[in-house]
């Protein structure tokens, strides 16, 4: 079959690589992740939440989100609903209708965005995004949600929030046409899930008190396997936004690294000067701020920039969560279970200001609809921008909680958002009646006095009897 005209067979290979890159960060990236850094007994339910939100998202996209995403315009903040499942509409040439960019004089400063390749290319790209900022929220509400309530939480805030988040910025809405720049989600993915994880979090509750006085990771090197597929599957995230494999992909790539490598080393001392240990989890946590505070500009600062991003996403964020939290009443009453708010909301915020701060002119003339968009530093309309990123931000944020709330209230008009006590105390095994570990007890050491023997049979065994690994450990 002759291929159209318009197909440029290297930029589809690369979007599709990137909408696989960026699939692979949610499962099984913080699938593993979410399963290995909780308390044992919630290791199933946590990773579980990842897996659905990614699944469930998928049919919503196709049957109507994605449209209202990026489709035409209904509303100045939303697109129209609408199907993405014919093969008319998936291999004809990638579009993005409302993104047509004029003069006030209604001529065009800059053409709508029309990658060279198919629509269905676009479409599962755009996906892995929406399924990640669910995926991400969840992490607020582990180790007490109610399963079916988040069943039905995942549609609904699909539907209601990201949808009309990511068309204003990114599909053609007010924000994008006025030029706040968020070059692969800082807003429309972090701050979003950050904001809402937090809000929807003050609704669901918190966890049992002695589950947030305790809440040690059951598997550290897992924790880091997660980790280190989220880092490298960001290459897709802030590689493929420029919606094709040029040269800002090759300079998003980059500084998404130095970013994420100078957050960590910062994070990482600033544990030991205060703490006098370097903590894994704690890196971790660095890498996904720099990660998140590069994204709004990731194709867009210089690398020098990106050093400095790297800094302060490395030290505000620790300082928020390590310090304000602490000290703050209102977020200390509000139990964000892996303190997304910190690691996404704040990173997110902070690299969005940083952006609009120091966005070079040629880099964003490359990109952005709005001619001669700059930052701060370059002078000329730069202080503007930051106006601007700031005004996002803003919008970013009383939309999410204003959405999240009414969705967890009318919610648990039907299903109650938080699991009943009995399910809270045992954790996987009353949830799903599946248990991540044949292990015992939350790092304790096997005590035949208190735990008994495992099996069904228990009159064959005594103490001290050669039966199995557990005999064997105990002759």
């Amino acid at each position: 079959m002759a291929s159209p005209d318009w197909l440029n067979k290297g930029d589809n290979a690369w979007q599709l690589t990137s909408a696989t890159l960026v699939g692979l960060q949610s499962v099984p990236g913080l699938v593993i992740l979410y399963g290995s850094i909780v308390k044992k007994k919630w290791a199933v339910n946590s990773a579980f939440m990842a897996f659905y939100a990614f699944s469930a998202v998928l049919i919503c996209w196709v049957t109507w989100a994605y449209k209202m995403s990026f489709g035409e315009q209904l509303l100045p903040f939303l697109g129209k609903p609408g199907p993405s499942l014919d093969q008319k509409f998936l291999i004809n040439q990638a579009t993005l209708p409302a993104t047509t960019q004029y003069y006030h004089n209604g001529t065009v400063e800059t053409a709508g965005i029309a990658p060279n390749y198919p629509m269905g290319s676009l479409v599962i790209y755009q996906f892995v995004f929406a399924a990640i900022t669910l995926v991400l929220l969840a992490g607020s509400l582990l180790g007490r949600m109610n399963f079916k309530a988040w069943m039905v939480f995942v549609p609904l805030w699909l539907t209601f929030s990201y949808t009309i988040g990511a068309f204003s910025i990114w599909g053609g809405g007010f924000l994008f046409h006025w030029g706040v720049m968020d070059y692969a989600g800082g807003y429309v993915i972090h701050l979003s899930s950050g904001v809402a994880g937090l809000t929807a979090a003050y609704w669901v509750g918190p966890r049992l008190k002695k589950d947030r006085e305790s809440f040690p990771p059951n598997n550290v090197l897992m924790t880091l396997t997660g980790a280190g597929l989220l880092w490298m599957g960001w290459a897709g995230f802030n590689g493929g936004a420029p919606y094709a494999a040029n040269v800002l992909a090759s300079m998003a790539i980059l500084n998404t690294n130095i970013c994420a490598t100078t957050s960590i080393l910062i994070w990482t001392c600033l544990d030991v000067i205060f703490f006098k240990k370097p903590s894994v989890i704690g890196a971790v946590q660095g890498m996904i701020t720099g990660l998140v505070c590069i994204t709004p500009g990731a194709g867009l600062v210089q690398g020098w920039a990106a050093i400095i991003m790297g800094v302060l996403s490395g030290s505000i964020p620790w300082f928020t969560m390590m310090i304000v939290h602490k000290r703050c009443k209102l977020l200390q009453t509000i139990d964000d279970t892996l303190g997304v708010f910190h690691t996404h909301a704040v990173a997110g915020i902070l690299g969005g200001v940083l952006t609009g701060l120091f966005a070079e002119p040629e880099l964003s003339a490359l990109f952005l609809p709005v001619t001669n968009s700059r930052g701060a530093i370059y002078g000329g309309s730069g202080g503007m921008q930051l106006v601007k990123q700031l005004a996002g931000a803003g919008f970013i944020v009383v939309l999410n909680v204003i959405v999240t709330t009414i969705i967890c209230l009318l919610i648990r008009l039907v299903i109650p958002l938080r699991m009943p006590e009995e399910q809270l105390l045992v954790g996987d095994d009353a949830a799903h009646g599946e248990e991540a570990y044949a292990l015992w007890g939350d790092g304790e050491t096997y005590d035949e006095s208190k735990h008994g023997w495992y099996s069904d049979d228990t009159t064959h065994h005594r103490k001290g009897a050669n039966t199995g690994v557990i005999g064997q450990l105990n002759v």
